[in-house]
């Protein structure tokens, strides 16, 4: 099936440029539509391409933002100085596409690995009914108690974390050689220098742990369906914190799938026959949720917080050309081998267009 590519730059209330990309049937309409949550360190255009091609070819529209200092997104490399940034940036984005007529009534699911997982689960609590399910691969929501700083070593970091906030000092493994299996797409991925491979810097380090943290405090609050992959080798986060996130979630509608001798990276880093298994297992997930939504059923009243923003800060995203000129405004939506050894959990102008022929 012919896939159709795109990618552009939108820029943030922060004024920050952002790299956004998306993969869509060429031939037909989506089902649905599948907005993609990055991992620490990663990006969407070439490590999550296989996943937006995969997902295309069976029918779903795909769509992945950087996140800023990630990628091709512009920023200090992997340096987050707020987490809720991270949030807030997907929130518009994503929401901006939602809002678009041809997808208004549309599924709309979020797709998260790793530290995306987290990602997702805040893009949740943020706006609790709006998405329709979440796919979690390998996500970060908690903390092991085998990795987690002493409150000694937390205190005395967050003592300097404004002082030298994007020192480069926080030691930890070389997560790509225990999160990938297959050594040849290891180095594939070593060898993609918009994948961050530095030390972690202080404040992000931090701020991954207090969101982690955040995370788990709220894990009974995640009421959308949900489906949780995991591989049961994986060294980089716990399966057991997956396992803490299937039983005590409020959600109805939740499924686990736990994969043995498979490592963090199942999508990305795996042998073929794992990763197509991974991937139909995730298209099956989606199939049985996707649905068209006739427009009342789409209305629905505002939480307080939702409310509360749109009231105090109307928002609105730009399209931004690769030169910097921009475009005006987007539609927006309305008001292994070793143990772990890191508390860092896993890692416009107009569209240019691509076919990808599968």
């Amino acid at each position: 099936m012919d896939v159709q590519y795109h990618e552009e730059y939108v820029r943030n209330p922060r004024g920050v440029q952002l790299f956004t990309c998306g993969w869509l049937p060429a031939s037909s309409s989506p089902k649905a539509l599948v907005f993609l949550c990055h991992g620490y360190g990663m990006e969407c255009s070439d490590f999550m391409r296989a996943c937006g091609i995969k997902l295309a070819t069976a029918g779903y529209g795909v769509f992945g933002i950087d996140y800023e200092g990630h990628g091709k997104s512009m920023g200090a490399r992997c340096y987050i100085q707020k987490f809720e940034n991270l949030v807030a940036d997907c929130d518009r984005f994503f929401k901006s596409i939602c809002a678009m007529e041809d997808y208004r009534n549309k599924s709309r699911f979020l797709y998260g690995e790793s530290m995306g997982g987290a990602v997702a689960l805040l893009l949740h609590r943020k706006d609790p009914t709006f998405w329709d399910g979440a796919v979690l691969v390998a996500p970060m929501c908690k903390i092991s108690e085998k990795v987690k700083p002493h409150p000694v070593v937390i205190t005395l970091l967050t003592q300097v974390e404004e002082i030298i906030p994007k020192w480069k000092i926080v030691p930890t493994k070389d997560v790509i050689d225990s999160a990938f299996k297959d050594p040849v797409k290891r180095e594939k991925i070593r060898k993609n220098k918009l994948i961050y491979q530095d030390k972690p810097r202080l404040k992000t380090a931090l701020e991954l742990l207090r969101t982690s943290m955040d995370v788990e405090d709220s894990l009974s609050e995640v009421r959308m369906p949900f489906f949780i992959l995991h591989g049961e080798a994986d060294t980089v986060t716990d399966p057991e914190v997956s396992r803490a996130l299937y039983q005590r979630a409020a959600s109805t509608d939740k499924t686990i799938k736990l994969y043995p001798g498979m490592w963090h990276g199942l999508t990305a880093g795996e042998p073929d026959e794992n990763v197509e298994l991974v991937f139909s297992d995730i298209v099956a997930w989606l199939d049985e949720r996707s649905r068209h939504w006739k427009p009342e059923e789409r209305v629905r009243p505002r939480s307080e917080p939702e409310k509360k923003l749109h009231q105090a800060a109307p928002t609105k995203i730009t399209r931004v050309a690769s030169s910097g000129g921009t475009e005006g405004p987007m539609p927006t939506q309305e008001g292994r081998p070793q143990r772990r050894g890191s508390f860092l959990c896993g890692l416009g102008g107009r569209p240019q267009q691509q076919q990808c022929r599968m």
